[in-house]
């Protein structure tokens, strides 16, 4: 497998050590990368004062071995999006965080599918074992939160988010089995696969995640994520909200289910932790 450098940072971190002709081709390309990306070699010498094979040889100095080359990595850094070339300022400030927390799950709460969340319901409650599974940050924190919420319910779930794992417990699943898949981008290779996988075996598959992606083509049924990223890239993703609003959503109706059984299973859980910890007894079970 091919993996991307990002030429952007290859050409600010050897700067320094540039020729001045080749200093004066790295600040053209650092001021317009877009247009660097897309001119020919000839216009691009023209254009910063130096000539062909000054072009070429800046392109070797940073690990290419020519200029269509160094052209191409410029545009897969491209590929990511402007806003991580550009220096965006951040318009909200430190209230515009929980303004955005809110939106994404106010935005949720509209889209959320009863009809498909008491189908999500009624699989995993009567299913053998659910494997929960994420990768990647928020995902992996959620896959390891529904173990959290249905283990104190008393049902039968393990969560992973090792890329190896996942696909050995897929491949090990029956149809009796839950496969449920977390994630905000829903293009993860690993959980795609794995998802094919546990279908193919005969689980169902169960996909937290945006609608219209790999992930969601893949599953048996999905509890859809909407996704809104803004152009300030230091901030968070707030859509991890979503997901784990999704979670609590669904372990509550699963709560709500097998509410005896349930019941019985958090008064001894609160029971054995207040024994420990002390305490008034409106603390957080568990948390």
């Amino acid at each position: 497998m091919a993996y991307s450098i990002d030429i952007i940072s290859c050409i600010t971190d050897r700067f320094v050590s540039l020729t001045s002709t080749e200093k004066r081709i790295a600040q053209f390309i650092l001021d317009d990368v877009a247009t660097a990306a897309e001119l020919p070699i000839a216009e691009l010498a023209r254009l910063t004062d130096s000539s062909q094979a000054s072009v070429t040889r800046f392109a070797r100095a940073l690990g290419c071995k020519d200029v269509r080359e160094l052209k191409l990595k410029l545009a897969q850094s491209l590929a990511v999006g402007q806003r991580f070339l550009l220096d965006v300022p951040d318009l909200e400030g430190i209230q515009g965080i929980y303004a955005s927390i809110i939106g994404v799950l106010e935005t949720n709460r509209r889209a959320l599918d009863p009809k498909a969340l008491q189908t999500a319901v009624d699989w995993i409650g009567d299913a053998r074992q659910v494997l929960a599974v994420g990768m990647g940050g928020g995902s992996t924190i959620g896959a390891q939160e529904l173990q959290f919420r249905l283990f104190r319910l008393g049902l039968p779930i393990v969560s992973q988010n090792d890329g190896l794992l996942v696909r050995m417990m897929c491949a090990a699943v029956t149809a009796r089995d839950v496969v449920v898949t977390l994630s905000l981008g829903g293009y993860t290779p690993e959980l795609v696969e794995s998802a094919t996988i546990a279908r193919q075996y005969g689980a169902r598959v169960i996909a937290i995640t945006p609608e219209e992606t790999p992930l969601a083509a893949q599953a048996s049924l999905v509890l859809p994520l909407i996704v809104r990223e803004n152009d300030y890239i230091f901030k968070p993703s707030t859509s991890r909200y979503a997901m784990l609003a999704m979670i609590d959503v669904l372990s509550t109706e699963l709560a709500m289910a097998h509410k005896p059984e349930a019941k019985s299973r958090l008064r001894r859980i609160k029971l054995a932790l207040d024994s420990h910890r002390g305490g008034a007894n409106r603390q957080p079970l568990g948390d």
